[in-house]
C-alpha cells in the first residue's frame, strides 16, 4: 500500500493558500492512505485531503482541533505509530527509537521540527523507522514537501518528495 505522510501544513494560522503542489502529486500517485503528523490547523484541510485517501491525523502543538495526541495504525501487517512530537523535551533519534519500541509500533512518523529525516534504527533485535516528512508549506532549513510511504508485507521503501 502507498502511504502518503504530512506533516506541519498549518494551513489557516500561517497561510490563506492550500498547499497545491500537494494535492497534484495526492492527485497523481493515489496514495490507499494519508498521515499527518500534526499542526493541521484547519478542519479544510483534512476535508480535502479525504478527497484523494482515508486520513489518519494527530495534533500538533497548534492544533485546536479535536485529535488524538498519538495514534498506531496497522498497514499490511506493520504497525506504525503516528505523533507530533513536540511532547518531547529533547527529540532526538535515541528518543523516538524509544518511544516507538514504547508504543510497538515498526514505523514512528513525526514531525514538528519542519524537517524531512529518514532512518532506521535496530535496538535489541527490533527495528525501527523513524520518518519525520518535513512540512509541504513551511520547512525550516529544508526544501518544502512530504514523503510517500510503501508498505508491502515484508518491506517498505520512502520516496521524498521535494517541490523545489
Amino acid at each position: 500500500m502507498l502511504v502518503a505522510v504530512i506533516s506541519d501544513t498549518h494551513y489557516g494560522n500561517k497561510t490563506k493558500n492550500l498547499p497545491s503542489l500537494l494535492f497534484q502529486h495526492l492527485e497523481k500517485k493515489r496514495p490507499g492512505l494519508i498521515l499527518h503528523a500534526g499542526d493541521v490547523t484547519s478542519p479544510e484541510l483534512l476535508e480535502r485531503l479525504e478527497e484523494f485517501a482515508p486520513v489518519v491525523a494527530v495534533r500538533g502543538n497548534v492544533d485546536h482541533l479535536h485529535l488524538p495526541e498519538e495514534q498506531v495504525i496497522e498497514v499490511e501487517g506493520l504497525k506504525i505509530g503516528v505523533l507530533h512530537g513536540h511532547q518531547f523535551v529533547v527529540m532526538n533519534a535515541q528518543t523516538l527509537t524509544y518511544k516507538a519500541l514504547d508504543m510497538g509500533v515498526d514505523v514512528l512518523v513525526f514531525g514538528h521540527t519542519h524537517r524531512y529525516y529518514y532512518d532506521t534504527y535496530s535496538v535489541h533485535g527490533q527495528r525501527v523507522v523513524l520518518l519525520n516528512p518535513g512540512s509541504p508549506t513551511f520547512p525550516r532549513m529544508d526544501s518544502a514537501g512530504f514523503a510517500f510511504l510503501k508498505v508491502g508485507s515484508t518491506n517498505i521503501s520512502v520516496e521524498r518528495v521535494n517541490f523545489w
